[in-house]
């Protein structure tokens, strides 16, 4: 197998269900796919959803992490222009302590939210946050962690002070634009492309490659896609299953937050449409029609990675999917020789 696959968790919240449901499903999903072998469980940050209920990563990573074994689990992403830089590495260094050398920190520009929740998650108000400061931002969020801070800083006692014993996380930069390839390439980290959100992401792999420069932390390119995916018993039913998010993302593109409907309410909407056609890329059949369509995006992108990422309103579904998947890579073998 030439490259790793692993999950990123968006929580869906259920029409119907709670957040506490989601919640709760996000765990034996994280502990299924710890079974089966995968390499990452990565919870995502959405804030003000009834359809996702992932408003805290760094809240969760905590719990995932101690109902799973090996898998490495992290944020897909913290949304760093809401925090604080001193803040975001004191927490996943005491993240790192508590489940030592499995935690990643997936870092990312977008606000998670639309914007009015954007700037009320600020504590300051009084003016918005610049965009153009994230790179200096990131670039102190992992001195901190490499206890690498110039000595003029005047932060810079600050490093020897986070939680210790869990060593360093891995820094992850997440995005679907220029900027963010060039900052992940200009920063030596490993970098995260969300084709879910932007199916025309091929040349920033490019981009990415290009700006790379070696850093203390990462000699070569290392590069991840996150891509939809869901694997059934049949393409039909692997088309029925995608619906649901179909749906959701037809409604958000209107301005319109709504939970995660049933399969049958999404089959009804879509008849009503005359089955709108896709907006993003998604990968979907059966498991060996699955495993053929990744193979030939992480051809296409160069991936060292793939993590793969689904909303579907029967949980029962979502971990099948993740069975299937895993079973045609023999994931569980290769993690157990590992």
């Amino acid at each position: 197998m030439s490259y790793r696959l692993s999950v990123l968790d968006q929580s869906p919240i259920v029409e119907g269900t709670t957040a506490a449901q989601a919640l709760a499903e996000t765990i034996d999903l994280a502990r299924h796919c710890d079974a089966l072998g995968y390499h990452r469980y990565w919870l995502a940050e959405h804030h003000a959803s009834p359809g996702l209920a992932g408003a805290a990563p760094e809240a969760l990573i905590g719990p995932v992490a101690l109902a799973t074994r090996r898998i490495r689990v992290g944020s897909g992403g913290i949304m760093l222009p809401h925090y604080s830089p001193f803040k975001v590495a004191e927490t996943f260094a005491l993240l790192a302590a508590l489940a030592p050398g499995r935690i990643d920190l997936g870092l990312g520009r977008a606000p998670g939210s639309d914007q009015r929740t954007a700037f009320a998650l600020q504590r300051d108000r009084s003016r918005r946050m610049p965009v153009d400061d994230f790179p200096g931002n990131l670039a102190e969020v992992v001195a901190y962690l490499d206890d690498a801070m110039p000595t003029d800083h005047p932060f810079a006692s600050l490093s020897g002070t986070l939680p210790s014993g869990g060593g360093s996380p891995e820094v992850w930069l997440l995005g679907s634009s220029p900027d963010s390839a060039m900052w992940a390439g200009e920063a030596g980290l490993p970098y995260c492309i969300a084709d879910f959100i932007n199916s025309d992401g091929r040349p920033l792999a490019d981009l990415y490659r290009r700006s790379f420069r070696a850093s203390a932390r990462l000699a070569q390119p290392e590069l991840i896609v996150a891509t939809w995916a869901i694997a059934a018993a049949s393409h039909a039913e692997a088309e029925r299953l995608s619906l649901p998010s179909a749906m959701m993302l037809a409604h958000l593109l209107r301005g319109q937050l709504i939970a995660v409907p049933s399969a049958a309410k999404a089959e009804s909407w879509a008849a009503e449409q005359g089955r709108p056609a896709r907006q993003r890329r998604v990968t979907l059949g059966t498991g060996g029609e699955v495993h053929a369509q990744l193979d030939a995006l992480a051809a296409e992108f160069g991936a060292d990675e793939l993590m793969l990422v689904n909303i579907m309103a029967d949980h029962a579904a979502r971990r099948h999917s993740y069975t299937l998947i895993a079973a045609e890579y023999g994931l569980a073998a290769l993690a157990q020789a590992a």
